[in-house]
């Protein structure tokens, strides 16, 4: 049986969402995903990166802390 890697203490857990895309985006995302030689998550997270961006222009860079 595979062992998982250990986790060192000090590292907080990612936090996982699941999302539901129209077929065609998802499909999109796909060809993205293979052009770029990454998973669909990858694309997803990038995405989501770049959105915050320019939502927080002046943050670009830094982590939000809540």
């Amino acid at each position: 049986m595979a062992r998982r890697p250990l986790r060192r203490k000090h590292e907080p857990k990612t936090p996982r969402a699941s999302v539901s895309f129209p077929p065609n985006v998802y499909e999109e995302l796909e060809k993205l995903a293979v052009a770029k030689k990454v998973s669909i998550a990858w694309v997803v997270r990038e995405a989501a990166e770049k959105y915050i961006a320019d939502q927080w222009p002046l943050l670009e860079g830094t982590q939000r802390e809540e």
